[in-house]
């Protein structure tokens, strides 16, 4: 999230500049600021470094064609952009960087789980409980906290007004989604040979 400080020092309009020379440093400014986050920028906060009414929409194209030939690319996700290397690199990067996979420590059921909680949330442990038919430890919760995949849901509605659990906008980054929405359906699922109601009596 853009951080509220006056934009009085940037010069938005840069009407100095030819048309051209305009619209590429709109995009190098756009460049600049996704390379210095580390979470998705929303379309509102790209707005806020290039001129008033330019297309932000545009802008991310032109530059994700200036991209072709690069290592990584951007990726839309959580309602905002994100750079991200090109998958045909992890190899690499496992091989040669200093990077944690930052999964290692889940297992099959636990990513089960996590599922759960994208397609039934808000879910408490008890609705948890009723989906994998046995207890849903502490532990395992506190992981996916951990990795902030999942979050506080509202309080359930019923006796005792139990804590739900829902995914977070990391979630979203980590599984490369826009939204809930682009979770695939049943049939998706069923065609990868991962259908959760038939197996999750093997979990």
């Amino acid at each position: 999230m853009a951080k509220n400080r006056p934009a009085s020092e940037l010069d938005r309009e840069l009407a100095d500049l030819p048309t051209e020379l305009r619209w590429r440093e709109w995009m190098r400014r756009i460049e600049a600021v996704l390379f210095a986050s580390a979470s998705p920028i929303k379309r509102d906060d790209l707005a806020r470094v290039v001129g008033e009414g330019v297309s932000v929409d545009l802008l991310i194209e032109d530059l994700s064609v200036d991209l072709e030939e690069r290592s990584f690319e951007l990726s839309q996700v959580a309602g905002g952009w994100v750079f991200r290397t090109r998958a045909a690199y992890a190899p690499a990067i496992r091989l040669a960087a200093d990077v944690d996979d930052q999964f290692t420590d889940l297992n099959a059921f636990d990513v089960a789980v996590l599922a759960a909680v994208a397609y039934h949330q808000p879910i408490t442990r008890d609705g948890l409980k009723d989906i994998f038919g046995k207890e849903i430890s502490r532990d395992l919760i506190g992981r996916l906290h951990a990795h902030n995949l999942i979050g506080a849901g509202p309080r359930a509605p019923r006796r005792g007004a139990p804590y739900t659990f829902v995914t977070t906008e990391q979630f979203l980054v980590a599984f490369d989604l826009e939204t809930l929405r682009d979770l695939p359906n049943r049939e998706q699922l069923e065609d990868a040979g991962l259908n959760a109601e038939s197996d999750k009596a093997n979990i």
